[in-house]
C-alpha cells in the first residue's frame, strides 16, 4: 500500500465476531465489556458509527442463544448469527466474518471468555491506519497455563514449523482483517478450516500487537483436548504436505536397512555361521511393522481430507441472523 493510500484510510466500521459455544455463564458480561468498548472507541473517534459485536452461536446446547436474542432485542449494537449445528470454532469465526464483510470496514475475531485483552483494540485500530490489512494478537507469554498445556503448545508450535507451516507462535484466532483481506479469504473454498496457518499465506501487510491472557471471567474452556488435538491435526495436513515426504524418506531409510541386514544375512550364510537371529528378525519386524501402520495413518489422514474435499459440503449453515440499523435501548 503506497503513503498516499495510507493517508487516505477513513475511520473503520468495526466488527467484533465473537463465537459462542455453551457460554451462558459469560455472555451477558462479555456483551456488556464488549459493547463499551466499541462506545468507547467511537467516542474517541477511531472507529465510525455502524459498529457491532456481532455473536455467532455455533450450535450450543444450553441458553446461549436465548441470552443472545435478549441482549440483541435491548440494542441494536449487537447481532447474533445463529449455526444450524455445531461446526465448529474455525467455521464459526468464518460464517462472523464472511457475514459481517458487507457491512465492515475490518473485523475483529476475539473469544467470549474475555481472556483476550480488549484493551489491544486500540493498538489494532492504529496497526490498521497505518495500512496493515491484517493484524495479529500474540499472547507475551504462557505463565497461566499449566505445565503439561504449556509443554503441548511449545511441541505444536515447533511442530508447525518444522512442516512448514507460517502458523504464528502463540496465536489464538484475535486478529483485524480488512475487508480487502475478507474478500481475498472468501476466494478460498477449502473445506478443512485452519485460519491460523491459512491467513498468513495470503500475503498481504501484516503486523502484530502483543497482549496479556486474563484469567477467564467464567464457565470453563470449551476447548478440550481432543478439540485441540483435531486442530493441530487439521493444521498439519491442511498446510503442509511435508509428512508425507518424510514418509518417502523414511520409506527409503528403511529400504536401506533391510537391504543391509539381507547381505549381512547372506553373508553369515554363506560362511556357515549358524547365527539364530531370532532377535535381529524381531527387531526388523517390528521396525518395519510400526513404519508401515504410521505411514499408512498418515497417508490415510490426508485421503481422508480429500474425500471431504470432494464433497463440497458447506462449511456452515446460518439458521437464524438477528441484525438492526438502528440502536434502540430498552427504557
Amino acid at each position: 500500500m503506497s503513503e498516499k493510500d495510507r493517508n487516505e484510510r477513513k475511520t473503520p466500521v468495526l466488527y467484533l465476531v465473537v463465537p459462542c459455544y455453551n457460554e451462558e455463564e459469560v455472555i451477558e458480561k462479555s456483551a456488556v465489556v464488549l459493547g463499551e468498548k466499541l462506545q468507547r472507541l467511537q467516542r474517541e473517534g477511531k472507529i465510525a458509527s455502524g459498529s457491532k459485536v456481532m455473536f455467532v452461536n455455533d450450535g450450543s446446547k444450553d441458553r446461549t442463544l436465548a441470552l443472545l436474542h435478549q441482549i440483541a432485542a435491548r440494542n441494536a449494537l449487537y447481532s447474533v448469527v445463529s449455526l444450524s449445528g455445531n461446526y465448529g470454532h474455525q467455521s464459526a469465526i468464518l460464517a462472523g466474518m464472511m457475514t459481517a464483510r458487507p457491512h465492515a470496514d475490518a473485523v475483529v475475531t476475539i473469544d467470549a471468555d474475555l481472556q483476550q485483552d480488549i484493551e489491544a483494540l486500540d493498538k489494532f485500530l492504529e496497526r490498521y491506519m497505518d495500512g496493515c490489512e491484517v493484524v495479529y494478537g500474540v499472547r507475551n507469554d504462557r505463565h497461566s497455563d499449566g505445565i503439561f498445556k504449556k509443554g503441548t503448545a511449545t511441541l505444536y508450535y515447533g511442530l508447525m514449523h518444522l512442516l512448514g507451516s507460517k502458523v504464528i507462535t502463540n496465536h489464538a484466532d484475535y486478529r483485524l482483517m480488512s475487508r480487502k483481506a475478507l474478500d481475498a479469504l472468501a476466494e478460498y473454498r477449502e473445506t478443512n478450516l485452519f485460519l491460523r496457518g491459512l491467513i498468513p499465506t495470503m500475503g498481504f501487510v501484516s503486523d502484530v500487537v502483543y497482549f496479556d491472557v486474563k484469567a477467564r471471567e467464567a464457565g470453563h474452556s470449551k476447548y478440550t483436548l481432543s478439540k485441540m488435538m483435531t486442530l493441530a491435526m487439521d493444521g498439519i495436513t491442511s498446510m503442509s504436505v511435508r509428512p508425507l515426504r518424510m514418509i518417502s524418506a523414511l520409506g527409503f531409510i528403511v529400504f536401506v536397512f533391510s537391504f543391509v541386514m539381507s547381505v549381512l544375512s547372506l553373508v553369515d550364510w554363506a560362511r556357515g555361521n549358524n547365527v539364530p537371529g531370532y532377535t535381529t528378525t524381531m527387531i526388523v519386524s517390528l521396525l518395519i511393522g510400526g513404519v508401515t501402520l504410521l505411514s499408512l495413518g498418515i497417508i490415510g489422514e490426508y485421503v481422508g481430507k480429500i474425500y471431504m474435499e470432494t464433497k463440497h459440503r458447506p462449511r456452515y449453515i446460518i439458521d437464524s441472523l438477528v441484525w438492526r440499523e438502528e440502536a434502540q435501548e430498552d427504557k
